[in-house]
């Protein structure tokens, strides 16, 4: 294959990396992982250039951050604007109105017909911790619901909330009390010879009973879950399930939280993946590609729900910067001008269709899955029995950035390739990225069969 934009001249890391490399282990916590052994020197669009002179196709977008591409002109203009004027003035110091204008284009586009009011913080793992200080101040109540495999941040809530154990939570306890996990679907794994929808209609049961023996729905603020697993491999939930676990919410009183923190803003087609579901959260989390980049998240709500907390009870210092808010602005206008929803239903025909053919290739394919352009691999040692195949996953990788296409683990068993390209991306950039993965996977199952 005639490679356009992916170019590795040199074996990874390269000499630059190398030395860099070095400094980074004698600085930096080995805590603090990294998928790609070299370091970036610029970042245009879908591609990512290193500092040895690499060229890779982006599948990754910064673990979903950069939607509308790496350093898109309209959001690096707004940040040019900005900061001459002012960087921080603190937002409960002396407000601005970035902060309200993109408020209002939240509050408008995110699911739910009714009056609501939005805040801003700093990361996905705040703004979900928030959105349960806000649903525990509203109920009088103290526990939470999240779901097997749910993955809420790092911070000690959201990490309790958190529903998988390596590597977020192991020895890092004790956790946050009063937090439960319930169970999640995993169709592709459901009880062999069951229906798809008597699998929904058993874990909703399942729901139902985990309030009898687990914790009773008058203690329970609020139910956390995210539409689309997206560290647990992008697994989808039928959408009896979400609207069950839903109406059970209405029914005990329960807020419901939608975590759009990865699935949001255009990754499914939609602005959020809520919208899939038929369902209106009273509250939902955003962050990730929100600022292309910038570190800003945000809380989504009912209005009276919202406004329930008192003054200096929600907010930080850094929440909602100036630079946040006006890059969150240009990324909306960036979505809307360019059409991005309709451009990510597009990468995911096109996706899928690649997805199928490596399917009926490669046996070492157990599933593949996704909405829109959320779409990932399920690496498996057999088809019938479903072992997980945590070691090709990363062959695959490691194979892919060889050949430059940077992608993404995820997967409760860590042996799912995900892909989450900028919305940007060309179709000849998509296709040659396609085409080297495929190449990627074909090395990785030589390699084990030599």
């Amino acid at each position: 294959m005639s490679k356009q934009f992916a170019n590795v001249n040199t074996a990874l890391p390269g000499p630059k990396a190398k030395e860099l490399l070095d400094r980074r282990h004698n600085a930096v916590p080995d805590g603090v992982s990294y998928g790609t052994p070299t370091f970036v020197e610029s970042a245009k669009g879908a591609l990512l250039k290193d500092i040895d002179g690499n060229q890779f196709i982006d599948f990754a977008g910064a673990i979903g951050v950069n939607n509308v591409g790496h350093s898109h002109d309209t959001v690096v203009g707004a940040l040019q604007e900005q900061a001459p004027k002012y960087i921080h003035t603190g937002f409960n110091v002396m407000m601005y109105d970035s902060y309200i204008e993109l408020a209002e284009k939240l509050a408008d586009l995110s699911p739910g017909r009714f009056d609501k009011k939005v805040m801003f913080l700093n990361s996905g793992a705040e703004a979900n911790e928030n959105a349960v200080k806000i649903a525990r101040k509203y109920t009088g109540r103290q526990a939470v619901v999240s779901v097997s495999g749910g993955f809420h941040g790092r911070t000690l809530l959201a990490m309790s909330m958190t529903g998988k154990v390596k590597p977020y939570k192991y020895e890092y306890g004790p956790f946050a009390p009063e937090v439960y996990h319930a169970p999640f679907p995993y169709n592709y794994r459901r009880p062999e010879g069951m229906t798809e929808e008597a699998y929904t209609d058993e874990l909703l049961r399942r729901v139902k009973d985990f309030f009898i023996t687990e914790v009773d729905p008058s203690q329970v603020a609020a139910f956390i879950m995210e539409p689309i697993q997206g560290e647990s491999g992008f697994i989808v939930p039928d959408k009896k399930f979400v609207q069950g676990v839903y109406e059970l919410c209405k029914q005990h009183g329960i807020l419901f939280i939608a975590d759009e923190i990865q699935t949001g803003f255009g990754r499914t087609g939609k602005y959020f993946a809520m919208d899939h579901f038929g369902v209106e959260p009273d509250l939902v989390t955003v962050s990730k590609s929100m600022a292309a980049g910038l570190p800003i998240s945000g809380i989504i709500g009912r209005q009276e729900i919202m406004d329930f907390a008192n003054a200096g009870e929600l907010g930080g210092t850094y929440c909602g910067t100036p630079l946040g808010c006006r890059a969150g602005l240009a990324v909306l206008d960036v979505m809307e001008k360019e059409n991005l929803n309709a451009r990510a239903v597009k990468i995911g025909e096109k996706v899928m269709d690649k997805f199928s053919t490596m399917y009926e290739k490669f046996d070492v394919i157990g599933d593949y899955r996704g909405i829109g352009a959320m779409c990932a691999l399920e690496f498996v040692k057999d088809r019938d029995t479903k072992e997980p195949d945590k070691d090709m996953t990363g062959r695959v990788l490691k194979e892919a950035r060889e050949r430059g296409v940077i992608a993404l683990n995820a997967g409760i068993f860590d042996n799912v390739v995900r892909l989450l390209m900028p919305l940007v991306i060309t179709d000849e950039q998509l296709d040659e990225g396609l085409d080297i993965l495929g190449e990627a996977i074909e090395a990785a199952t030589a390699s084990v069969n030599v």
